[in-house]
């Protein structure tokens, strides 16, 4: 494994991330940077790890998305490791927009696969990448905020950073 990462400030506390060959590995919380070291560790074993500035560009497009360009993760290169289902899921999550919520029976519906709904929340729980591939996007069916491995308050912010409504309601359910 040879990767760079870098830390980005945010209002959500340091965002951590790790790229490879140009491509964005792992983003994760601060305090779920063990989590993400364990992830990349089994995808890519031991190798060298080394900080950089602002690897590949990207470090500068989640910094210019967390200033309210919404669109700038949208062509991120990413490399997510995962089984086939995974990364089927993983792609369904990078095709919902910024401001859009759907449930996870959507997500499953999406992939075609309507009866696999808990199998569509179990692989968008274990998304290596957040933000970038926005498991954040994904609600309860009736619009409430559940699962996120960066905590529900960072899901409430980023969705209201997107200014995200579900449900036709206007609000993102509490």
């Amino acid at each position: 494994m040879d990767l760079v990462t870098d830390e980005i400030p945010s209002a959500l506390g340091a965002i951590v991330i790790a790229c490879r060959d140009g491509r964005l590995c792992g983003l994760d919380y601060d305090d779920g940077r063990d989590r993400m070291a364990v992830s990349l560790a089994r995808r890519y074993g031991a190798g060298r790890v080394r900080p950089a500035r602002d690897p590949f560009g990207i470090s500068g497009r989640i910094r210019a998305y967390l200033a309210g360009d919404l669109g700038a993760i949208d062509e991120i290169p990413a490399e997510t490791g995962g089984t086939a289902f995974q990364q089927e899921v993983w792609a369904a999550l990078r095709r919902i927009p910024a401001g859009t919520t759907i449930t996870y029976g959507d997500l499953a519906r999406e992939i075609g696969r309507p009866a696999a709904v808990r199998a569509a929340g179990a692989a968008n729980g274990r998304n290596p990448i957040a933000i970038v591939v926005p498991c954040h996007r994904v609600v309860g069916k009736d619009g409430r905020l559940t699962g996120y491995a960066g905590g529900l308050s960072r899901k409430r912010w980023l969705l209201t950073h997107e200014r995200a409504v579900s449900g036709g309601t206007g609000r993102i359910a509490d």
